[in-house]
Formats: C-alpha cells, structure tokens, sequence
C-alpha cells in the first residue's frame, strides 16, 4: 500500500474526529477527540463537559478550560491510550486500520498542526505525532492477533 499522507475519504477512520464509540478512562466517548481535550481537564466538571460535544466543538472547548500542570509531559501517553482504546474496541476499525499494513501514515492537515501532523499536507513539516501513534498502535495489534 501506498503511504498514507492526509486522513480524509477512505482513511478518516484515522482522524480523532471520526466518530467511533470507545470506552477510556471509566468513561464512554463518542470519538478520541473529546477522550483527548478532556484528559487536559484540572476539574471533574470539566472533564465531563466534553460528553455530547463534536469533535470540533470538543476542539474548540479544550482551549477554554484550565490545563493540568503535567501536560506537556503526558499528553503523548494519553493520546496513544485513547487511539489504543479507539481501534481494539472497535473491531472495524481495527480491521481497517491493520489492512493499511505497512504504509506510512501522516496526518496531514491545513489547519497548522506540526505536532501531531503535518502542515501543509505532503510537506514533511511537522512531528506527525498522531501518524506515529497510529503505526505504533497498528503493530501491536498485529502482533496481539
């Protein structure tokens, strides 16, 4: 297969915005982005302020809360927890993600993510932190079949 560069049509399965019931941290979400924006949350209130929200309103939400002191430090952690939880509880997706077998996959975007993307798409500008997390999460479940 082909690498893999941006997560739109056949491959927004990858992107924390497609939505895919997953349990994490004790608690239901309709898809990994809410799961993500969440986990930066300092209160209970806030934490569950994230439920029911879209993806880009759980987006936009987590700008707004107080952030935990920890997070630089813990937020890739967190985030390989949730895309674990997102793709071994959904057999689906799991399906889909493992058929994407080797290929490199980026995610690239336009919204200027050099972090967890790549910006602008095909640019080799930025950590792709969220590709990385995807390809290793795809290899352990290949190796836990």
């Amino acid at each position: 297969m082909m690498d893999i560069l941006e997560f739109t049509g056949d491959f927004r399965f990858l992107s924390n915005f497609y939505v895919a019931d997953f349990v994490w941290n004790g608690t239901l979400w309709a898809h990994s982005e809410a799961a993500y924006q969440a986990a930066k949350a300092t209160t209970k209130e806030d934490y569950m302020s994230f439920l029911g929200l879209t993806p880009g309103q759980a987006k936009r939400h987590g700008k707004k809360i107080a952030i935990r002191s920890d997070w630089e430090e813990v937020k890739y952690d967190i985030m390989h927890d949730i895309v674990h939880a997102k793709f071994s509880q959904n057999p689906e997706l799991k399906a889909r993600l493992l058929a994407t077998g080797y290929a490199h996959l980026e995610e690239g975007n336009n919204h200027h993510d050099q972090i967890w993307g790549v910006c602008p798409p095909r640019s080799s500008q930025g950590s792709n932190l969220l590709g990385k997390i995807l390809m290793d999460v795809r290899e352990q479940l290949r190796n836990s079949n």
